[in-house]
């Protein structure tokens, strides 16, 4: 049986703490998220969705995180000035967290135990570019590389996990989260 993802504590960026409680009822797309990553111009189509679904009850949530290349090696300060800055993030950002091995936060345990495969028509070419850069990708159910992507829906369930190549923008990422707004 999942756990009720309700119940997971988290920490905002900023340091003040909740749970994901404080996001009960909304659609949620939950990303690691990483600012020295050739995939980090993402946070512009994060927020994006943001702005146009944000008003439905839709929530981007960025979780940041090093586990991947060294490519977030900020503190979670710089990691805030650099979103806000560079991308206009307004979307809520958390705390620095691990997404992958033994001391994955809870969240992401729990994402991944309720989704442990990611859709991307691209994954099998971002594994081989990754392989190709002399990268050993990690094997599902692990997450393959920041800005790996959950949808949650209303009630808290993983609905959809994609692959870092889809972008946030992609027609299944929007429909997923239309289809999960409408409900």
């Amino acid at each position: 049986m999942p756990l009720d993802i309700y119940t997971i504590p988290i920490t905002r960026i900023d340091g003040s703490v909740g749970s994901m409680a404080d996001f009960r009822g909304q659609v949620l797309l939950v990303v690691n998220v990483a600012s020295q990553c050739g995939l980090t111009e993402q946070y512009e189509g994060l927020e994006h969705l943001q702005k146009r679904y944000g008003d439905r009850g839709f929530n981007v949530l960025g979780f940041p995180a090093n586990d991947f290349g060294q490519q977030e090696p900020g503190t979670d300060q710089e990691i805030q000035k650099f979103c806000t800055g560079n991308f206009g993030v307004s979307f809520p950002m958390f705390s620095k967290i691990q997404v992958v091995g033994p001391e994955k936060h809870p969240l992401f345990a729990e994402l991944i135990a309720q989704q442990p495969t990611a859709a991307g028509e691209g994954k099998h070419a971002w594994r081989q570019h990754l392989v190709e850069f002399g990268v050993e990708p990690n094997a599902e159910p692990e997450l393959l590389w920041n800005f790996e992507k959950f949808l949650v829906s209303r009630t808290g369930q993983v609905v959809a996990r994609f692959s870092p190549d889809t972008l946030p923008l992609a027609q299944p990422i929007t429909v997923a989260i239309e289809a999960e707004l409408a409900r």
